[in-house]
């Protein structure tokens, strides 16, 4: 009896003694994997159209983690790459924790937009309607965010929409700022129509 309930937990706590055998390699390739992952996310970066990237103007915690970072709202400045004496400040959610810290996390749509006459206007070159001031990725692969431009030639007005899209299904969630194109000390006021690629 002693011998046949011997047997029966031995042959039982073979399974066991193969998972434990296994559990350090299982380990290993989790970490292998997650480091790859993390060079992934590091080697993708933001996608900028602009020459330079945004420059960060300030950060605001929403969302308290005691031990991961905060949820927070970033302001960011850029200057238009091809329109000299416009800048644009836009405002970005940022999710906390350990899945946005290490770039897992899907960021959310909610981004707000402003842009104004800094400076004399001048145009580095043609441009489409709808073409792009600049690119972020949100999530690990397929959502992105963007800043693009317009020109309403009747009033002669910059355009700017941001949104974010994705491969398959974009969200409606957008801002637009306007930037009505005016004479800055003694230079005249270009006509945007006049740059529009026909």
């Amino acid at each position: 009896m002693n011998r046949a309930s011997d047997r029966a937990m031995s042959s039982a706590e073979v399974p066991f003694r193969k998972r434990n055998r296994e559990s350090p390699r299982l380990m290993r390739l989790a970490s292998l994997a997650f480091a790859a992952l993390a060079a992934l996310v590091a080697a993708a970066g933001p996608v900028l159209a602009a020459d330079d990237g945004p420059e960060l103007i300030f950060k605001k915690s929403t969302v308290f983690h005691l031990l991961s970072p905060n949820a927070k709202l970033a302001t960011y400045a850029i200057d238009d790459p091809l329109v000299e004496g416009v800048a644009c400040h836009f405002t970005v959610p940022e999710i906390g924790g350990w899945k946005g810290w290490a770039g897992l996390a899907e960021e959310r749509s909610d981004i707000s937009l402003a842009c104004r006459q800094i400076g004399p206007i001048s145009f580095k070159g043609k441009f489409a309607q709808g073409d792009d001031v600049y690119k972020q990725r949100r999530s690990l692969f397929f959502k992105k965010m963007q800043i693009v431009r317009g020109c309403d030639a009747k009033r002669n007005v910059l355009v700017y929409l941001v949104y974010s899209d994705k491969l398959i299904e974009g969200s409606p969630k957008n801002s637009t700022s306007t930037v009505p194109i005016m004479p800055w000390g003694s230079a005249t006021a270009p006509k945007c129509g006049d740059y529009l690629e026909k």
